[in-house]
């Protein structure tokens, strides 16, 4: 059997990202002075710092990372984005129907995706 169990993301600065990460309910396992490794439920996300290098990328690549999503489920979307607007978090795209799933996106420090979809059975 094999199982996916989580993904890494390049960074810019993990001072940045943990705290965004860990506002959206992960927890951290392990950091070192350029890696993080984050945990939400029962899956992992890592973040490599990379500094400079992700900062210097052109537009075409930052563009390129919209398409990367980090992908979690959500009870109530709706719940969710009033929390999220309470709490003043940037929503990228407020909850909308798209015929297959309710989903709201952030982006995260670096530009990439962070998708949130309605758990509930449609």
């Amino acid at each position: 059997m094999i199982t996916f169990a989580g993904m890494s993301l390049p960074v810019t600065s993990l001072d940045r990202s943990v705290p965004f990460y860990t506002s959206l309910g992960f927890t951290t396992e392990v950091r070192t002075d350029r890696f993080a490794l984050l945990r939400l439920g029962e899956s992992t996300l890592g973040l490599l710092e990379l500094g400079a290098v992700v900062a210097q990328e052109d537009a075409r690549v930052r563009r390129l990372r919209t398409f990367v999503q980090v992908e979690l489920l959500a009870d109530d979307i709706d719940q969710l984005y009033a929390e999220f607007v309470a709490r003043g978090v940037a929503v990228h795209s407020p909850p909308r129907d798209r015929g297959f799933e309710r989903q709201l996106q952030l982006r995260d420090p670096d530009g990439f995706t962070v998708e949130f979809a309605d758990h509930s059975p449609r």
